[in-house]
């Protein structure tokens, strides 16, 4: 039989038994409706998502659209990658969005600004993803996704709400830097890439670490290594769709009805039931994001 085209979706998995959240998503990235994505998400047992802005449109477009569905948590911040392009005038960058001068430490101050005031709301539940990237950002950017960074931890504590981190090759400054700050109660590394040394320091902090279908890639034993040693009590399953799609539809739009095949992979990993775990990272994502 010909492989599928890379441009066709995903089967519909087998349904979870006990339902699971996605704890990280970008319905604003995907195709369809936002009520087709939840539709179909509910259906195979993924019955709540947690909509993560990454700029001040997307973090704007979270909220509203948490406001408005029920099942819809929002997370608002600035991407690691975006406080540089604020702060060095990128006109890729935030200006598009609105900005009147982009550049410099006055425009990433403005930017901060509104994901303060976007934190306050009722449905916005988290502050992230916030954090470090080095693979994609240069030692220039670095002192603006520091100060960035920063001021999130800062965002988030003020407000009670979940820290969530992307870490992308910066382990040990993320570490360092929540040390320094001080992390706020509930913190989440989103799209979890550390090793499994990594991983019992994040489980002795409380930290949660949330799983994408990249843990199912042929490559991804270290991260495998990572959830076996990670506490159940502290283990989330997210998509990241549209990347990061589980194997054997790496390559595919992922979506969130697609958590059931990551969920599973991890369940084997773990050595548990479908069904434990499921009940595990439901209750997980509930107190993580306190809703």
């Amino acid at each position: 039989m010909a492989p599928q085209d890379k441009n066709t979706p995903p089967p519909l998995p087998e349904p979870l038994r006990v339902a699971v959240a996605d704890s990280h998503t970008h319905l604003d990235m995907q195709d369809g409706t936002v009520d087709e994505a939840l539709a179909k998400a509910a259906s195979v047992g993924v019955t709540t998502v947690v909509q993560v802005g990454c700029d001040i449109k997307g973090s704007q477009w979270a909220a509203e659209t948490a406001a408005a569905y029920e099942s819809v948590h929002a997370t608002v911040a600035l991407h690691p990658n975006e406080a540089p392009r604020i702060v060095l005038g990128d006109p890729d960058g935030w200006s598009r969005q609105g900005a009147r001068e982009p550049g410099g430490d006055a425009a990433l101050d403005e930017a901060l600004a509104e994901i303060d005031r976007l934190a306050a709301l009722p449905q916005v539940r988290g502050v992230g993803e916030t954090g470090l990237d080095h693979f994609r950002t240069g030692p220039d950017g670095i002192a603006a996704q520091e100060r960035s960074f920063r001021a999130h931890i800062e965002i988030a504590k003020r407000h009670g709400k979940a820290l969530v981190i992307h870490d992308r090759e910066a382990h040990e400054d993320v570490l360092r830097i929540l040390r320094e700050e001080g992390a706020p109660e509930r913190t989440v590394f989103h799209c979890y890439s550390g090793d499994a040394e990594m991983a019992r320091t994040c489980a002795a902090a409380g930290y949660f670490m949330s799983f994408a279908g990249n843990v199912t890639f042929k490559n991804a034993q270290p991260l495998r290594d990572a959830l076996a040693v990670a506490p159940p009590e502290l283990v989330l399953v997210e998509t990241d769709a549209p990347f990061l799609t589980p194997a054997p539809y790496r390559g595919r739009a992922n979506a969130p009805y697609l958590i059931p095949v990551t969920l599973r992979a991890m369940a084997d990993v773990k050595g548990m039931t479908e069904d434990a775990l499921a009940t595990a990272v439901a209750a997980n994502t509930a107190r993580a994001f306190g809703y």
